[in-house]
């Protein structure tokens, strides 16, 4: 998402992007994530050219359904003849026949779930995808859509800073053997030992009360327990940010966000980083549902 212009941010170099992508793929990381609404499709363009000529190393998972305008998210469209017209742009946009994983990037009540679930079900038989994936749902909606049509992956915010999920969400997707693909593993940036307060005036990060005021102040201080372990590991806080939403399952998949070839070194390392019985308890602890002032998106 960051390698185009998100809620307004200026496009990345596109041909540090695409040699990022790249980069990537010859490590041996084939899950790329985007949205036919990234940038306004300039996304699935930039995803495009990297992947042209080596499709079968990608698994492409695209979301749908949001409507940008202006820079800002102004609601679904979820509808049936609408799904159909989305695929077929993303599907020119990323030169490809088939995309790995399609998911509406959020449910709401404006068309029913039948509806919405039944038509990418559709589209699979069609050939023009192959698994179903769903976006930002609670577990309500998760079953709902999981009894429709087997649902193969669910994407969500999750991090040491955003446990909440852990009560109700986490607990039913293991339950119907559907995989977690986990973004926000730093909590937008809270996690990486690097954010300083007060954010800078012009920061989107503004909007969202964690960031703002004592609260910041507050939730930085408990961000320094994570620095302290970092440190004493031989990693950055945002390593072992990624590592924690690692070891919680083999269900689960961090999905880390990067637009520059000189970070993939750094977060491949987190891969490897293990925990003991005592570590994993003290973060688990300090970091426990609630701890952190505030809330952001995430908290619908």
């Amino acid at each position: 998402m960051r390698m185009s212009s998100a809620w307004s941010s200026p496009v990345k170099d596109e041909d540090e992007s695409i040699a990022t992508i790249r980069m990537a793929l010859d490590s041996g990381i084939d899950f790329l994530n985007t949205g036919d609404f990234y940038g306004y499709g300039h996304n699935e363009l930039l995803v495009g050219k990297a992947i042209k000529g080596r499709r079968d190393d990608a698994f492409l998972s695209v979301k749908f359904g949001g409507i940008i305008y202006g820079g800002q998210f102004r609601g679904l469209d979820l509808r049936p003849l609408s799904i159909k017209n989305f695929i077929n742009y993303s599907l020119v946009r990323l030169g490809v026949e088939t995309i790995d994983l399609y998911q509406p990037c959020r449910l709401d009540n404006a068309v029913p779930v039948e509806d919405v679930i039944g038509t990418v079900a559709d589209l699979i038989k069609e050939g023009k995808v192959r698994y179903l994936g769903v976006s930002e749902i609670n577990a309500a909606q998760l079953r709902k859509a999981h009894s429709i049509y087997p649902v193969t992956a669910l994407e969500i915010g999750y991090s040491l800073a955003d446990r909440e999920i852990e009560r109700e969400l986490l607990p039913t997707a293991k339950e119907l053997g559907i995989a977690v693909v986990a973004f926000a593993n730093t909590a937008e940036g809270l996690l990486t030992g690097e954010l300083k307060a007060p954010v800078p005036a012009n920061d989107y990060r503004n909007h969202f009360t964690r960031f703002q005021g004592e609260n910041l102040i507050k939730n930085l201080e408990k961000v320094e327990a994570l620095r302290t372990m970092a440190q004493e590991k031989g990693y950055t806080p945002a390593q072992l940010a990624i590592a924690w939403v690692n070891a919680q399952g083999d269900d689960i998949m961090p999905l880390v966000s990067m637009s520059r070839r000189s970070r993939l070194p750094e977060n491949m390392r987190a891969m490897g980083i293990t925990f003991t019985a005592e570590e994993m308890n003290t973060l688990n602890t300090h970091f426990a549902q609630g701890a952190i002032a505030g809330g952001t998106y995430l908290q619908r």
